[in-house]
């Protein structure tokens, strides 16, 4: 099945994101995490790498594990960071030869302690040209590129942002999964500032699920996501880590409900390797799948 059509007018949607473990031991612990999360028939797993690329061969080794283990498509996350035009291809052709079944094309961020993207020489500046690459070279690939219903924060505007996915779009993208976010609003308006601009695929809500206030506040202090004060005001009446976990599920219960019943074609969750969070806010919903 093509990538975007998980995400159609007759189905919903579901796919959740892994990052890969540093230890053997940590890798036995998400693919239980994994077992955990097909009870409720996702479509597909994507898992993320390290800055750089520097767990390039454990993503590609952990995608195959969930694989054979569970027979369910899966994605690998690439970026141009770091990389030449030619180390890109070879990364492609190995994932294929291992069986991954679609491809997360981002341009990437700064390596750390640095402020700005800086071009590799040999390699890619911008995602709609991975896009473009992928498309052209490995069209056995599906394509899923990010969008930011908040915009990015090195966008300049609104308008540029949404010019560069388009870009993104018209090199073939199949389907575009969103930045987490928790104000749903903020969503609404970019899907419709997406639908004035012509982009016609799916477009897939981000969701991760908070369980507890401080790594939310940490998590969305990297991203620029802004939190709703009533929200913070509630983790923050009760700092017992049941009772903000608790807090938490419910505010993404709400949200997810929200979202389904204005219509999109899917959920695409950030589990953080951990099974708990999303798996309370996927039994308070018949999710068609």
């Amino acid at each position: 099945m093509g990538l975007g059509d998980f995400f159609s007018k007759q189905r919903r949607g579901l796919s959740f994101e892994l990052f890969p473990p540093k230890t053997d031991e940590g890798v036995e612990l998400l693919l239980q995490t994994v077992g955990e999360l097909m009870e409720f028939s996702p479509d597909f797993f994507t898992c993320t790498y390290g800055a750089g690329g520097s767990t390039r061969d454990r993503t590609l080794q952990i995608l195959k594990s969930v694989k054979e283990r569970f027979q369910i498509p899966v994605a690998s996350h690439l970026t141009c960071v770091g990389t030449t035009v030619d180390e890109l291809r070879n990364y492609l052709k190995t994932a294929i030869a291992q069986g991954t079944d679609y491809i997360v094309a981002l341009r990437g961020d700064p390596p750390k302690g640095q402020t700005e993207f800086t071009q590799t020489a040999g390699g890619l500046r911008y995602a709609n040209e991975l896009v473009a690459l992928i498309n052209d070279e490995f069209p056995e690939l599906g394509i899923a590129v990010a969008g930011y219903p908040e915009v990015h924060q090195e966008a300049p505007s609104a308008e540029v942002d949404l010019e560069n996915l388009k870009r993104k779009v018209d090199a073939g993208a199949d389907i575009i999964v969103t930045q987490l976010f928790y104000i749903n609003e903020d969503f609404f308006r970019f899907r419709d500032r997406c639908e004035s601009a012509g982009i016609t695929i799916p477009i897939v809500p981000g969701i991760l699920p908070v369980t507890n206030l401080a790594q939310i506040q940490r998590i969305a202090s990297m991203c620029k996501a802004k939190l709703p004060d009533s929200f913070i005001n509630r983790l923050g009446q009760n700092a017992d880590p049941e009772w903000q976990f608790s807090a938490g599920v419910q505010f993404a219960q709400e949200q997810v409900s929200e979202l389904l019943n204005q219509g999109v074609p899917g959920i695409h969750f950030y589990v953080l390797n951990k099974s708990q969070a999303t798996a309370e806010v996927l039994k308070s919903h018949w999710f068609v799948s």
